[in-house]
């Protein structure tokens, strides 16, 4: 399915290669060739390929460095949204990895296996039933990208907003709700970015208050995680 592919490349660094694609009219080619998208979705992509289009070069990276690369509320790497900079991170990855192995996808040494274009370069290699149900899985995820980057006006919401229409299954209401709990950030706070560099401190107290669903924060955040992986073998 290369309309996978198309979603991984519009959200990848608008380097030459990506803009050149963009403006010769080979990625909307593939869109209206293989009609995985319907033409009310294409539609809703048309206003990030005239931007990728018709922009400077420049003012897109330094746009797209500001609104993905300079933000950890909008980082297009899924388990830092559940994980942070946590040991189930790394075990999360190798897991991925091993997921992506299985369908003949090779991780780069310098890759992340939560990079969403990287993930989605892994669905277009499933047959569609199969991408559409995986791609439920971090949908929450998605969905809160979508939410947040609509919010700031941003082309790049249509992206997440039409892989929330191929998922096979809607956000979790819940997972989305404690998602949502986490503040939007600015990369130009100068406050937000001196508190980064500080040591966070360690709590011995007892644990916050409880979830939707009755579990402290940090199960219930140990469960969005969970749902990005297969949970047996039928689905991986």
């Amino acid at each position: 399915m290369q309309s996978f592919k198309v979603l991984a490349a519009l959200l990848t660094y608008p380097g030459p290669d990506l803009l050149g694609a963009v403006r010769s009219g080979e990625l909307r080619a593939i869109l209206d060739r293989e009609k995985l998208l319907g033409a009310e979705q294409i539609a809703g992509l048309e206003p990030l390929l005239h931007e990728l289009s018709t922009s400077d070069p420049l003012d897109l990276e330094e746009h797209y460095v500001a609104l993905f690369d300079r933000s950890n509320s909008r980082s297009l790497h899924l388990f830092e949204h559940v994980h942070g900079e946590s040991r189930d991170r790394g075990q999360a990855l190798v897991d991925l990895t091993a997921m992506y192995a299985d369908a003949g996808l090779e991780v780069a040494d310098k890759e992340l296996p939560d990079y969403l274009p990287l993930f989605l370069d892994y669905l277009s290699r499933l047959a569609p039933q199969d991408a559409f149900r995986r791609l439920g899985q971090p949908i929450h995820i998605i969905a809160v990208l979508a939410r947040r980057l609509a919010a700031r006006g941003s082309a790049y919401a249509a992206v997440f907003q039409v892989l929330e229409a191929l998922s096979a299954e809607p956000p979790d209401l819940a997972a989305l709700g404690e998602l949502l709990k986490q503040p939007d950030d600015d990369p130009d706070d100068a406050e937000r970015l001196d508190a980064e560099w500080e040591e966070e401190a360690i709590s011995f107290g007892p644990p916050g208050p409880a979830g939707p669903g009755g579990e402290a924060p940090c199960q219930r955040m140990a469960h969005i995680a969970a749902s990005l992986m297969p949970t047996d073998a039928s689905a991986a």
